[in-house]
Formats: C-alpha cells, structure tokens, sequence
C-alpha cells in the first residue's frame, strides 16, 4: 500500500471561512453529500483526546476540528460552525482519508458503499471501517503525547492521506495508537464502577461518557471544553460544572478539583463562556446559573464544606444575582427556573413558578420556565431542583414536571421544555439530567425510559448529540456534548451506586 500526504495551503482556506455565510455568495462552496441516512461530511460525530491536542472526527474518518494546547484551544482546523450549519464547507476541510481501488479514481470516505464507525473497548481509539465494492479500508486514529495517529489498512486499495491543518503532529505510528489505547484502559482503570446490578449496556454508556470527558478536559489546566467544535470548543460554567460533578462522583477527584479550580480562577461574573486560558469569550453576559453550578461542584469535590458556603465566597458575600439574567436556553433574560433552583433561591420565589395551584392540586401542574408565566410552559431544568440543588419541598412540583415532559417526550428523548421554540428535535441534556433527578426521586422506570432514549439517539460509536433529529434520530448539532455525557454519569451511579 502507498501513502501520500497532499498538504493544503491553511491560508487560502481561512480566506474562504471570511466570505458571507449561507448562501452569501453563489460562489459558496457545497458541502458534499453524505450516505443515507448518515450525518453531511465535516460534522463531528466523534472525539479523540487526551486533553492535550484534541479532535473531532466525522461519520466518514475525517479529522474535522484540531484544538491545541487543550481541548478549549486555538482551531487548527477552519471549520466555521456557520459554514457547518450553512452547507457551505468546502471538499478539501481538514484532514481526509482518500481511496483508490484497482486503478479507479480516488474516492474520498463519504463516497464509499458503507461505513461504520466505533471506539476500541474501553479507549478513545476510533476505528472506522469503509466499503468500497468487495475492498474493505480500516483507519484507526487516536491521540497520546501530543500526537495524532492515522493508520490505514486496506488490502489492494491505495490509501492517501491528505492534510489541511495548520499542524505537523499528524503520524502513522501505531506505536500512537498502543499507547493511547493503554493509557485509556489505565485512566478507566482508576474509575469508580457501576455498583454491581449495573447490565452491560449501562457499564459500557458509562465508560464510554467517562472517556469523553476525559478527550475534552484539558488535564493541565482543568479547561472542560463543551464540544470538540467551532462555536463550542469554550469553557461555559455550569458545563464545566457538571463534568466536575460527574468525575469527583466517578472517583476522579484530581481531575474534578483541577476544574473547579480553573472556574474559580475564571471571573465567571465577566462572561458565558471562556477561552482555554481563562479569559472571557465576548458577545454574551454572564448567566444566571453560573454561580450555583460552580458552587455545587466546589462541595462536590470538597473544595469548600458546602455550596452555600462557595456560592457566597462567590457572589462577594451578596446574595447571588440572577434576576434577569439569560438561562440555559441563551435566548434573552429573564427569572428563570432553572437560574433560580441554580442560586439558592427561597422557595417564596420559586413558588412564582408554579402553575395551576388549586385545592386539588396544591403543587398545580408543575414548574413553568418564566416566573408568573404559565404560556411559557414546563421547563425540564425543575430536575435542578432534586440534583444538585435540592429542594425537597418541591419534590411534589417537580415529579408532575418531568412526568408531564417525559409523557410527551419522543423516542429519542424530550426538548428543554414545553415552550421551547427551537423545534421538535429532542436535546440529550435535558433528557440525562431529567433521568437523574426522576432515579434520585424514586421514579425508577421513568428514568430508565429517558436512558433508553439516550441510547437509540446516541452514535453507533456511543456519543451523545447536543441535539438529535426527531424522525431519523442523526445527530444535528455539536457530537459529543460534555454536558450530556456527564448527567448521563450521574444518572447511572444514581441508578446503581
């Protein structure tokens, strides 16, 4: 077999990431067509990583995204988020796996006849397996020490390997792959298991979420990055968070600490969102839960002696601000549920939030998103109340709200609330961490339900979209979500401690 590696001039592709977007231009390029029923090419749908240099990998082989030092770095790869979403990414993004067979063009991995793609047990080693006629191509692809390993196998085809990064770490050593695959088994090795009950579909969703966090925590600095992907690869507070939770709670508490301690360095009172190296993202204000979320991961890992405490040293002693701030949905301000459950809100003010109260129903029909706004529907951020916030006096309010949400959730799971306005596609985070709150509750078959739907929604290789197609169950969004990825730890130990 040959190789060959075609290096493409990065400037001329970050000058064609700079024209007008979504269909600025009728020069725009297409982004090619993907296999049916499959994801287009250059969306990630996979994650290689160590924390150091990560990537994204689409359904087809393709390396997508490069971040470097650490997961939340700086873009080796152009792939605008907008072109993504836009279908205007040009052919020749990022680093490609090309095929020729018996003397025939060469063919790119979306053109094949079939292809399938999976982790190697227990490592964040992908392996994505291509068919073309009778000719099956093998690539294998993982990151250890800074290095990207691309290593091919394809009986009589000729595979070329053609690069469009700005990096030189790209390597066909397997000798990569062996120790990253060892590495990985090693750092699960020191994970805290399922308590015993636990089936293997939920041992391997928990492995393979562990791995995940592990690809995008930046384990020098404890930067979690939302996604391996433009417009995601930032460190967002109650993300970052939640995987502090998820790892302290899966016995990873160097890494959790390590987090906790970047958020608490990060003046989350500036932004949203920050940078790999801590420094504010700009275009959105800081959100009403930040506090809450980086205060409970501080109990969590023992930084502090309790929320309270931390949520204190963190709003400067006053109470915590989150009146009229955005909440997770990012779509205005407001008082939000989920702002008021994250800030220790008395439950006088949370009560304002309740909806349909009568003498018959003295906990109404359950917990709407907008205080005093019944139009503004259900909201599935009322789990906060029972993990990590609980609120045990609004346990009854609660349990209507994720019962009503999950009664009218689709296979894949359920949207973030009833007024949500972005479409009928199920998110898996609210899905995970609604399963987690109804399993703390008691509500053991409903919870398990909402698993069930994370795991028809999840990738062949076990990852979790942000947002999954409602009808074809293809991911639509950023893939993995670190933030799914961590309720759905939480929920399985909730599951079986």
């Amino acid at each position: 077999m040959s190789w060959a590696r075609v290096v493409v001039g990065l400037g001329a592709m970050l000058a064609t990431g700079a024209l007008l977007l979504s269909g600025g231009s009728e020069a725009d390029p297409e982004t090619p067509a993907g296999l049916p029923g499959m994801p287009p090419p250059f969306l990630g749908v996979a994650v290689l990583g160590e924390g150091r240099l990560t990537a994204a990998v689409d359904a087809y082989g393709n390396v997508v995204d490069l971040r470097a030092p650490g997961p939340a770095g700086r873009a080796l790869i152009a792939n605008p988020a907008d072109r993504q979403a836009a279908g205007t990414v040009p052919a020749d993004t990022g680093i490609q796996v090309w095929v020729r067979v018996r003397g025939g063009p060469a063919l790119p991995m979306w053109r094949a006849d079939e292809v399938r793609q999976r982790y190697l047990p227990r490592t964040n080693v992908l392996l994505t397996v291509a068919r073309f006629g009778s000719e099956r191509v093998r690539i294998e692809e993982a990151m250890h020490g800074g290095r990207l390993a691309v290593v091919a196998g394809g009986g009589g085809a000729d595979v070329q390997l053609r690069v469009n990064a700005a990096t030189d770490a790209v390597t066909e050593s397997r000798e990569v792959l062996d120790k990253a695959a060892a590495s990985d088994r090693s750092w699960l090795q020191r994970c805290r298991p399922l308590g015993s009950g636990a089936p293997p579909w939920a041992r391997e969703t928990y492995e393979r979420s562990l791995l995940v966090l592990h690809a995008l925590t930046d384990r020098r600095i404890g930067a979690v990055a939302a996604g391996a992907r433009d417009g995601w690869a930032y460190v967002w507070p109650r993300d970052a968070a939640a995987v502090a939770i998820a790892l302290a709670a899966a016995g990873h508490e160097p890494e959790a600490e390590l987090i906790v301690q970047f958020l608490l360095g990060a003046g989350i009172e500036q932004a949203a969102r920050f940078n790999g190296d801590g420094s504010p993202v700009p275009g959105r204000a800081a959100q009403g839960d930040a506090i809450g979320w980086v205060a409970a991961a501080a109990e969590a890992t023992g930084i502090v002696g309790s929320a309270r405490q931390a949520a204190h040293i963190l709003a400067g002693g006053r109470r915590i601000p989150w009146r009229g701030r955005p909440d997770y949905w990012e779509q205005g301000s407001g008082d939000y549920l989920g702002n008021a459950l994250a800030s220790a809100a008395d439950v006088s003010e949370i009560s304002r939030h309740i909806w349909g109260v009568s003498s018959d129903t003295p906990w109404g029909r359950g917990l709407v998103r907008e205080a005093g706004a019944s139009e503004s529907g259900l909201d599935s951020a009322a789990a906060w109340g029972v993990r990590p916030f609980p609120h045990p006096e609004l346990y009854p309010a609660i349990r209507r709200t994720l019962n009503a949400l999950v009664a009218s959730g689709s296979r894949f799971g359920i949207t973030p609330g009833e007024g949500w306005d972005g479409g009928e596609d199920p998110w898996s985070a609210p899905t995970a961490w609604s399963a987690w709150s109804l399993a703390a509750l008691g509500e053991r078959r409903e919870a398990l339900r909402l698993l069930r739907a994370l795991r028809r929604s999840a990738t062949p290789a076990g990852m979790l979209p942000e947002r999954i197609d409602a009808e074809t169950g293809v991911p639509r969004s950023t893939t993995p979500l670190a933030w799914s990825h961590a309720f759905a730890i939480l929920a399985l130990r909730e599951l079986w401690p």
